[in-house]
């Protein structure tokens, strides 16, 4: 078994995801001020298509992060089958893409070209879930080097070349290199066994359990949805645009994320409540800011979309509530032994690998109905645009609520869970307070400036603001702040020793 620390990594996990927040702003900010409106929502669209391709991908890395959590060593044969199965995604992308290019009068030209991306995202993913399963922390420090990378790829490519929704896709390829060249050195000692059919032939036999986990992917064909029914990709650039700023809050999630491993590799139930209690304590100021936020942010990314400031509200809520609902998900998964032992189909179908993507399943399958019967109506009716974007976004949260729930009711049957209520309020209220206050500050006091230079060091120090108040007073009022903060610096000290 692999020896995982689960806060540890989860910590790497959340302070390189603090500095992706700014890393994947400042690349978005390079791609929506120079592409057009209808060029950004090309980019939504092949960004859609793009991870219904991916469906194809989880059929190696999930069994591969299960397995060399528990010690077997089927990294090589991991790679190896990754990079064969991507090529059927090539051909799989470059058929949706025919289909799709036509009823949302998008050039094929374009969605052709952006098949580069399969194999090099197939990679960077292979990769990553091999790290994920012993050391979840390298898998951070990829993710870095790519958002870096990115934003490099994006200046030379898409602001100063100019190549449009071409530079975008080149910026993305390009990233993919140094992260998977770091992420393949990192897994070296993982990656020394021969290629072995076994593996292999395991997967594919089981190859219809992740592929079914992943084709909910297929079923929230909300992006497609969307441009299909409003007959333009117009509104999908301020959704683009939105969401940006509403999944930012999605990177506090990385706290949690090495518990799955670690459950997987025989660590204690334990680790879960712990972790939670240090989610809530990084989820609700994160909540807080992007509300307080999100129209300064939009107003970055380009003036035209700070209108979208109330879509934005909604697809916090809704990431809120899937960071949560992930974490306890995965927990059940990580402490499900079905694939441990020659099993049946039978077998598979009552365990928890199975049964919780079928709930899930069953969420976007009524996210996606109530989202084009919602549109379809209120396309009769000539709705401006925003609203259905701002219909849209309702639905994505209200249909999560239920599910979230229900994910905590079953880890309450399963898990030694007794969640401090008061503490977690004590996040929430305190993130409540000093956003809101932030907010009224930038309400009164904050000038928008047309140029980013100029605006940017306006908003930062509110940011600042936010951010040390939160902190400080948590620190103050609460114990397990302080000792995660100290425990914090005594691994530094250890680390400099």
């Amino acid at each position: 078994m692999t020896k995982i620390r689960a806060t540890y990594s989860g910590l790497i996990g959340l302070a390189t995801g603090l500095i992706t927040v700014f890393t994947g702003l400042i690349f978005i900010l390079i791609v929506t001020r120079s592409l057009t409106p209808e060029e950004l929502g090309t980019w939504g669209l092949i960004g859609g298509l793009v991870t219904y391709v991916i469906i194809l991908e989880p059929m190696i890395s999930y069994w591969s992060t299960r397995e060399i959590a528990r010690g077997t060593e089927s990294a090589k044969t991991a790679v190896f089958s990754s990079t064969i199965f991507s090529f059927v995604g090539i051909l799989a992308f470059l058929l949706i893409a025919f289909l799709v290019s036509e009823p949302t009068d998008t050039s094929t030209d374009i969605l052709f070209f952006a098949a580069i991306m399969i194999p090099f995202s197939f990679l960077n993913r292979t990769l990553s879930a091999i790290s994920i399963g012993w050391k979840p922390q390298m898998n951070s420090y990829g993710l870095l080097i790519f958002d870096i990378s990115k934003i490099s790829a994006a200046i030379i490519f898409v602001y100063y070349m100019e190549l449009g929704v071409y530079g975008a896709i080149l910026s993305l390829v390009i990233a993919h290199i140094p992260s998977i060249i770091f992420l393949a050195i990192a897994s070296k000692s993982k990656l020394k066994n021969s290629f072995n059919k076994k593996f292999l032939k395991n997967w594919l036999k089981r190859a219809w359990l992740p592929s079914y986990i992943k084709s909910t992917n297929i079923v929230v064909l909300d992006i497609l949805v969307f441009s299909l029914i409003t007959g333009s990709v117009v509104g999908l650039a301020y959704w683009v645009a939105a969401t940006t700023i509403g999944t930012a809050v999605r990177h506090s999630g990385q706290i949690t994320r090495a518990v799955y491993p670690a459950l997987l590799s025989g660590g204690p139930r334990e680790h879960l409540q712990e972790n939670l209690m240090k989610l809530f304590l990084f989820l609700f100021p994160f909540m807080a800011l992007s509300l307080a936020f999100a129209k300064p942010a939009l107003f970055i990314i380009n003036p035209i979309y700070d209108v979208a400031a109330t879509v934005v509200v909604f697809i916090t809520i809704r990431t809120v509530l899937k960071i949560i609902g992930s974490a306890l998900s995965s927990s059940l998964q990580g402490i499900a032994s079905v694939d441990t032992k020659e099993s049946g189909y039978k077998e598979y179908l009552k365990s928890d690998l199975f049964y919780l993507p079928t709930l899930r399943l069953i969420r976007k399958g009524v996210y996606l109905g109530s989202l084009a019967i919602g549109l379809l109506i209120l396309v009769q009716t000539d709705t401006p645009l925003m609203d259905m974007l701002v219909f849209w976004s309702v639905i994505a949260t209200l249909t999560q609520i239920p599910f979230t729930l229900y994910f905590y009711y079953l880890v309450r049957k399963q898990f030694p869970l007794s969640l401090d209520i008061v503490t977690i309020m004590k996040y929430l209220v305190i993130s409540i307070v000093v956003f809101g206050g932030v907010y009224l500050l930038m309400d009164e006091y904050l000038e928008y400036e047309i140029e980013v230079l100029k605006f940017i060091p306006n908003l930062i120090p509110y940011l600042i603001l936010g951010i040390s108040v939160y902190f400080g007073l948590t620190y103050l009022t609460d114990k397990a702040t302080r000792q995660l903060f100290n425990s914090i610096i005594l691994e530094i000290k250890q680390k400099n020793n």
